[in-house]
């Protein structure tokens, strides 16, 4: 299988998904958002402990597996596989970026 060529802010946030929510924070804009199961995450603080309580709660690792562009946005599909109920899952990840950080992501199944 090909590797995807994912803009550099995303890559670095799948790079560091699980493994550390330090990390990972580094990758979003200071007022950035994040939309998942149902709640918004605004700001490095809040998205840094929403990351950091999926990763004590799940272990899981995510496959990027396709790219594509909408209306100014990269949306990457990733097979999420761990202890979750309903592993397997294919998600989609619709991130916005902004001066090469992450401003906005959505992660819908």
């Amino acid at each position: 299988m090909t590797a995807l060529k994912l803009p550099e802010p995303i890559a670095a946030y799948f790079s560091a998904d699980q493994q550390n929510p330090d990390a990972l924070v580094r990758c979003f804009t200071a007022q950035a958002t994040v939309k998942d199961e149902g709640q918004t995450h605004t700001g490095l603080d809040a998205i840094q402990a929403w990351k950091a309580a999926a990763s004590t709660q799940y272990a899981y690792t995510t496959e990027p597996f396709a790219l594509d562009q909408d209306n100014g946005h990269h949306i990457v599909s990733s097979r999420v596989a761990g202890n979750f109920p309903g592993s397997p899952v294919n998600l989609r990840y619709r991130f916005r970026l902004e001066r090469g950080l992450i401003a906005s992501l959505e992660i819908t199944a």
